[in-house]
């Protein structure tokens, strides 16, 4: 008795999921990005002060070209309303927004979304410098499946966190004692 070949039938359907499989891991590889921005600005003032000044949402309007509208309180957890504007003129409320992290005069995190999909982590670290002036790194992370489909230019938020920066620097060291 000979057996008879294999007929396309039978293989159909476990390469058709194998091949289905693999289409969608390699999708799912491709649309999921990461958008690092970092910055960093030194500031001739202390921690404290620059601390202060990042903390104050309510001041944000008088200096900052960019976090034109900051609402809530700097406290890990607390909800915040954030509205920016780009250098590119693009106007947006973010969504979602809240303070993720509190290190007083030395870190202010904020940030939303939802891991593995749409993620953004907002940071300021401060750092001493010899002397007694301050660096201030200003840096996002953006991660997720959907960053690719988001309008989110590197280059235009990375020249509006470098603007945030100049002015976060002349506001701080004018009102130095």
């Amino acid at each position: 008795m000979t057996s008879s070949p294999p007929t396309l039938r039978q293989f159909r359907k476990p390469m058709g999921c194998a091949a289905l499989a693999t289409l969608c891991g390699l999708m799912l590889s491709a649309c999921t990005t990461a958008i690092p921005i970092r910055t960093s600005i030194e500031i001739d003032a202390p921690r404290p002060q620059v601390f202060a000044v990042l903390t104050d949402f309510a001041a944000y309007p008088e200096w900052n070209p960019y976090h034109v509208r900051v609402v809530g309180e700097a406290v890990e957890g607390a909800d915040l309303e954030v509205r920016v504007k780009r250098p590119d003129g693009k106007v947006i409320d973010v969504p979602q927004v809240h303070v993720l992290r509190v290190e007083k005069d030395r870190a202010l995190y904020w940030g939303g979304g939802i891991s593995g999909i749409f993620k953004g982590e907002h940071r300021f670290d401060l750092e001493d410098l010899p002397g007694g002036g301050t660096l201030v790194r200003h840096e996002e992370d953006f991660e997720g499946l959907f960053i690719g489909f988001a309008d989110l230019p590197p280059d235009v938020l990375a020249e509006g966190y470098r603007g945030v920066n100049r002015a976060l620097k002349a506001y701080v060291e004018a009102s130095a004692p």
